[in-house]
């Protein structure tokens, strides 16, 4: 079998097996976040927390539950890793750095799971399970909760009510995470994840030294790492490594577990606003980008130019063997279409433009589908932005699922797509301009540049995969990356939370002959194509000068 046609077939698999999930998952989900019963572990949860899950609340009340939970989950990640070196469990290993330590903080509560450290020569089994791992449950079902609550805003009329924070966040960690992660950790140890509480090992000898490896829970943050479309490696080598991904079924395995929630949330979305027609027009734009952006990377790590290329089945520099091109081009475009960010192979070492359409699917704003509710809210963003551009085609005011958009509407819109890339470029550009953050760049060029774009893009979209070749554990970049991933988090939920507390008080209007027709193909076209035009013209300028350089070289 050669590797194109591997590459094809683990596509179609892939497909049937989101295909088969979608359907229960979806509609499960939107039980569970529209049901009026409380679990008995949840009423225990909400009496040790003191919270009234019952209690309706604004879309300001909402938020600041969500900034509330996060500034803690900060604070206590912080603490946890400055004081290491005293807890039990830490393998010998000191206390992390205060630069770091933050860094690591705002990077996991953001669900970006960016991580400057080497995971296996930092963080002892207290703060990889107890701090890191918990953080990838909970910050995960943050985000489910603020799309729940934008959709709740297209659901209700005539109330500013969008739910209740803590019920969202525990229902979707209790229900929905917590039981499909234990599925997933134990498939994952059955095909050869590690799972245990091991010290560190000294393994044989190399070129007259030895190789030292520590064991840990490896499988269960594996599991939530990409079912939370979280990111960050128990390993330096991340998905790469061996004891985190053992076998080129695993490797399709957790491609699915990084798509699965956030596709089906679709459905959700369908089901709880009373169309699914909706649900799969939302579903249908996003697969079109995602399957788009596989067939482009496909071609180009496969458009192997020369014998040794050609020898080797495509572009293999980077690469696991195990995988090939067309597992590795697969999970690159799903990690970077998502928040996810664990990767399987050197993005830095994708060819120019294979690099490049790893950007650009993280400054699409991770839609398709993107992070779990984050890919959401996301979509439904440009959703809104798109109906305002057919109504200004044809004279008409916008409406989207029986609520006007108004001046209001588009603006909080507006601000929130000029979030990520205004962070984006300006980081960027003080990076370049100063004196010393370019110190960190491995290459020079075309593809040094793209390292520093590359490490701001996945920041400020909460991605956390990085191109390699940067050196971020510097002052400089462990803080403002650090600033990023806050910024480019919890500024835009304002503007989501805005936005649907706007909606829920708007009285339905009737749809009439003159109503767009939101679950038909033709806005399907229309939103995909209002993502592209909007990130190109944003963006471009950016890429031309990296890796549209690079490739064109």
């Amino acid at each position: 079998m050669g590797p194109v046609l591997a590459g094809v077939l683990q596509l179609l698999a892939l497909l049937g097996a989101l295909a088969l999930a979608y359907v229960p998952l979806g509609t499960y989900m939107a039980k569970v976040f529209s049901s009026e019963k409380h679990w008995r572990v949840e009423k225990w949860i909400y009496k040790g927390i003191g919270a009234n899950p019952d209690t309706e609340m604004r879309w300001a009340s909402y938020l600041r539950g969500v900034l509330a939970f996060s500034v803690a989950g900060v604070l206590f990640l912080y603490l946890l890793q400055r004081l290491q070196g005293s807890l039990p469990g830490s393998l010998g290993f000191s206390s992390i750095e205060p630069a770091q330590a933050f860094n690591t903080a705002a990077s996991f509560v953001t669900n970006t799971n960016w991580q400057s450290y080497y995971g296996e020569q930092a963080m002892g089994h207290v703060v990889q399970t107890a701090g890191l791992a918990v953080q990838n449950f909970v910050s995960g079902a943050v985000g489910i909760a603020v799309a729940v609550a934008l959709v709740r805003g297209f659901a209700r009329s005539r109330t500013g009510e969008l739910g209740n924070f803590w019920a969202d966040l525990v229902r979707g960690t209790v229900r929905v995470l917590v039981p499909a992660a234990a599925i997933a950790a134990v498939v994952l140890v059955a095909c050869g994840a590690l799972q245990n509480f091991s010290g560190i090992h000294e393994v044989g000898q190399f070129m007259g030294g030895s190789q030292q490896w520590n064991g840990g829970a490896v499988a269960s943050q594996e599991a939530i790492k990409e079912l939370g479309t979280n990111g960050g490696g128990y390993f330096n080598a991340n998905s790469a490594h061996p004891f985190e991904n053992p076998t080129p079924f695993t490797n399709l395995f957790e491609i699915f577990l990084i798509l699965v929630i956030p596709l089906a949330l679709t459905r959700t979305f369908g089901i709880m606003v009373g169309s699914v027609k909706q649900g799969y027009a939302i579903l249908a734009t996003m697969v079109t980008i995602w399957v788009g952006f596989v067939a482009l990377m496909m071609w180009t790590e496969f458009a192997h130019h020369g014998p040794a290329l050609h020898a080797a089945g495509g572009a293999m520099e980077g690469k696991e063997a195990r995988f090939g091109v067309g597992g590795s081009a697969l999970f690159g475009v799903s990690t970077t279409l998502t928040s996810t960010g664990a990767v399987d192979s050197f993005h830095s070492s994708f060819t120019g433009l294979g690099g490049g359409i790893t950007m650009l699917g993280m400054m699409l704003g991770e839609i398709a589908p993107g992070g779990v509710g984050s890919g959401l809210y996301g979509m439904l963003i440009m959703a809104i932005i798109a109906v305002f551009i057919a109504g200004l085609m044809v004279g008409r005011t916008p409406e989207y699922l029986g609520k006007k958009i108004g001046a209001r509407e588009m603006k909080l819109a507006a601000c929130y797509i000029l979030v990520t890339p205004s962070l984006v470029l300006i980081f960027t550009a003080a990076s370049m301009a100063l004196r010393t953050p370019p110190h960190s760049m491995l290459n020079s060029g075309a593809h040094g540049f793209s390292e520093v774009l590359y490490a701001f893009t996945s920041a400020s979209n909460n991605n956390g995969s990085a191109f390699a070749g940067l050196n971020a554990n510097t002052d400089w970049f462990n803080t403002t990356t650090g600033l990023a991933m806050l910024l480019g988090r919890f500024v835009p939920m304002v503007f989501v939370l805005a936005l649907a507390g706007s909606l829920a008080e708007q009285k339905p209007v009737p749809a009439t002959a003159g109503t767009l027709r939101t679950e038909k193909p033709l806005f399907t076209g229309l939103l995909v194509g209002a993502i592209l035009i909007i990130t190109g013209l944003t963006y471009f300028p950016a890429l031309a000068l990296g890796p549209l350089a690079e490739g064109l070289a």
